[in-house]
């Protein structure tokens, strides 16, 4: 299951009206993407005048994950942000690994 993490800088005397932003859009594409769930992150030890956030989005009942096109709706929402951050927002997604047991077994057999 694919799972999507974005990140970005944004100023602390932002921070308000963006977090209120950010969770706007969350719970919006929340809504309208079936499964789809949504964390928002702050990268603790961050200097005072700039923060970092982390987006992580999920989508466990669906066995793809966070697709392209999910993905790419993602995008879409969050250029509404862009006077809201520093900089560009910087997206990775990950898969999840074989959990170790299993990998145990299948190297001894």
């Amino acid at each position: 299951m694919r799972e999507l993490y974005v990140w970005y800088r944004v100023r602390v005397e932002r921070a308000d009206v963006a977090r209120a932003e950010v969770s706007a859009m969350q719970d919006a594409l929340c809504a309208e993407i079936d499964g789809l769930v949504s964390r928002l992150l702050c990268r603790s030890g961050d200097d005072a005048a700039l923060q970092t956030w982390m987006e992580a989005y999920a989508r466990p009942a669906c066995e793809a994950g966070v697709d392209a096109d999910t993905e790419a709706r993602i995008e879409a929402r969050a250029r509404l942000l862009a006077g809201l951050i520093e900089g560009a927002r910087h997206g990775e997604a990950f898969e999840p690994m074989t959990p170790f047991d299993q990998r145990a077994r299948n190297i001894s057999t």
